[in-house]
């Protein structure tokens, strides 16, 4: 299993220059990883034991579970309210007397492990878009400067290119801040689109899954009915037919035990609880986005919580005179140099401005 999943984990190694957010990368990196981990396990379990086995008389064993797992199999659902023991001998499994319609089928424990694959790769796509589009620019900035440790004229020098580009590029960093919101954008409409696509793929069940589970525990012992047997049922129903040696088609009854619905059903809890968390918390750094966006004057507040070592009226000065690109990059930048260094040189930067807008107003 070590190895396995072994190989998962150099996508939670922590970034050398970071470009975007914490919850950006919990989306990206983590959910991803996670994912990934589900799908694995899930196709692992089956390869490790048998993920169906079914009891049914006067027929070999083998064929029979192939044949119920890759078709489906069905359950009662009136049977799941029912007494086990007296009434029912499993929930949902009961005698349908002839009531075809009544039936439920599953048919999604098959293509559990591709569907989890999916939403990894699906989850992944905005950070394969923003690194597209980010082009290792803010590397290229930063210069090496996150760390202290160099010479004083490498240093001095470092922070005069990186100057001269953002004095002769001031005004042109927009189409880089609006594409990464809108690859954060995209972070919530993967997580809504997934929610939808799951309760789909669940036949309606997926969406309200997590807060049964909640109220199944406050519910008393005599009233209680597993909302995850219900959605992930251990043991179903099959039906075989096959001829009989004079030709009449017999039909055979046959109890299946679905030992891999164990692990389906503690894996999409996890991740009914972990798709709703990460969808409110984006949902709250879109609204904070929308607030830099078209409240400038959080700007200088936010700058100033990156860097304590800014004096709040420099932060003031900066993100008055530069747009929401050129402070988006100071801000990344805040996150990537050393901390004496960035002090330094925005205070360099902010003079810089000072002087050449009063050299425009003169002019």
């Amino acid at each position: 299993m070590y190895k396995l999943l072994g190989g998962l984990s150099k996508y939670l190694k922590r970034q050398e220059i970071i470009t975007d957010s914490v919850l950006f990368r919990l989306h990206n990196h983590f959910t991803t990883v996670l994912l990934f981990t589900c799908s694995l396990l899930v196709t692992a379990t089956q390869y490790v034991g048998n993920p169906i086995s079914c009891i049914v008389q006067g027929l070999p064993t083998n064929p029979i579970n192939t044949y119920c797992w890759i078709t489906s199999t069905f359950t009662m659902p009136d049977a799941f309210n029912r007494q086990v023991g007296s009434e029912v001998a499993h929930p949902g499994v009961s005698n349908d007397f002839g009531d075809v319609e009544a039936r439920k089928y599953y048919t999604y424990y098959q293509w559990v492990c591709f569907v989890l694959f999916f939403q990894a790769v699906l989850c992944y796509v905005p950070q394969w878009l923003w690194g597209f589009w980010e082009g290792g620019l803010m590397q290229a900035l930063v210069m090496g400067m996150n760390c202290g440790m160099d010479t004083k004229d490498n240093i001095t020098k470092k922070k005069s290119i990186l100057m001269d580009y953002l004095m002769m590029h001031i005004r042109n960093h927009n189409t880089y801040v609006y594409r990464y919101f809108a690859c954060e954008i995209l972070c919530l409409v993967n997580i809504i689109g997934q929610l939808y696509l799951m309760n789909r793929f669940f036949d309606g069940e997926f969406l309200s899954y997590g807060l049964r589970v909640l109220q199944f525990s406050d519910t008393p012992q005599e009233e209680r009915i597993d909302p995850m047997v219900y959605v992930f049922p251990r043991v179903t129903k099959c039906i075989f037919h096959k001829y009989g040696a004079s030709g009449t088609i017999q039909q055979h009854d046959s109890l299946c035990i679905l030992p891999l619905n164990i692990v389906n059903e503690k894996t999409y809890i996890f991740i009914w609880f972990w798709f709703f968390i990460l969808g409110i918390m984006l949902v709250a750094l879109i609204i904070y986005r929308a607030l830099i966006i078209f409240a400038p004057i959080i700007r200088p507040r936010v700058l100033h919580l990156s860097s304590r070592l800014l004096p709040i009226e420099t932060c003031q000065s900066v993100s008055r005179k530069v747009d929401l690109g050129d402070w988006w990059i100071l801000y990344i930048l805040s996150t990537n140099m050393d901390s004496l260094l960035y002090r330094d040189f925005l205070m360099e930067f902010t003079k810089k401005m000072g002087n050449t807008s009063s050299k425009s107003v003169t002019a």
